[in-house]
């Protein structure tokens, strides 16, 4: 099933035309990349889609249920999203469990399932061995990181993610790819991920969405191609 529809989307930046009639999709179990040149708009798109922008037309749908009947639930990740002071108080570990509490159980023991997923989405990011370190004392970068193995812990229905794989080496990367193909081909996730890693993904990705300049006009209007 259609997790994310969006038909003949367009939206304007102070009446310069961003993006113009813009289609595409999103399915349950698949791993979908959104590519393109810079300044390409890719995460205007993605807010837009999400109701954080306000498109000029077009229509947006995102499904209230996810393939199993339930509430659909949304993980996003923006652009460097981390901003955690040097005084934040938790640990890595901390953190990232803290997103197996939304479910309705606030102050209770994590189960054995729970610190499953938080031991996964730490590993799936390279910072497991960090578990133990204070939000402060980390990099820019680290923290982007366990703002992404957050996300993983909570265990959406749909992920949204914006160039999560700043700041990762190649083998990181890579194992990163592999962990959003497996959720989606046998957890039945959806995942949309923004990148510039065109040829590194292409092995993991079941489709990609490329945004390009609209021939025959000076304004920054972007169409769709698969």
């Amino acid at each position: 099933m259609r997790y994310i529809e969006v038909e003949n989307l367009s939206f304007s930046y102070d009446e310069e035309p961003v993006l113009e009639d813009v289609s595409y999709h999103v399915s349950n179990g698949e791993f979908v990349t959104l590519t393109g040149e810079n300044g390409a708009a890719k995460s205007t798109l993605v807010k837009a889609t999400l109701g954080l922008l306000t498109p000029e037309s077009g229509s947006i749908y995102i499904s209230s249920k996810n393939s199993e009947g339930g509430k659909l639930s949304i993980g996003y990740i923006p652009q460097f999203v981390a901003s955690f002071n040097a005084g934040f108080p938790s640990t890595v570990y901390e953190l990232v469990s803290s997103g197996r509490y939304p479910k309705g159980r606030w102050f209770k023991r994590l189960t054995a399932l729970d610190k499953d997923h938080v031991q996964k989405a730490l590993e799936a990011v390279g910072m497991w061995e960090m578990r133990d370190r204070r939000i402060g004392e980390l990099s820019g970068g680290q923290k982007q990181r366990i703002s992404l193995a957050r996300v993983f812990a909570t265990d959406p229905d749909l992920f949204i993610l914006d160039e999560p794989t700043n700041g990762m080496d190649e083998q990181s990367r890579g194992d990163f790819y592999r962990l959003l193909r497996h959720r989606a081909h046998e957890h039945d996730k959806g995942v949309l991920m923004i990148t510039h890693d065109h040829e590194d993904i292409r092995a993991y990705a079941d489709r990609q969405i490329h945004l390009v300049r609209k021939e025959g006009t000076q304004w920054r209007c972007f169409h769709m191609s698969s």
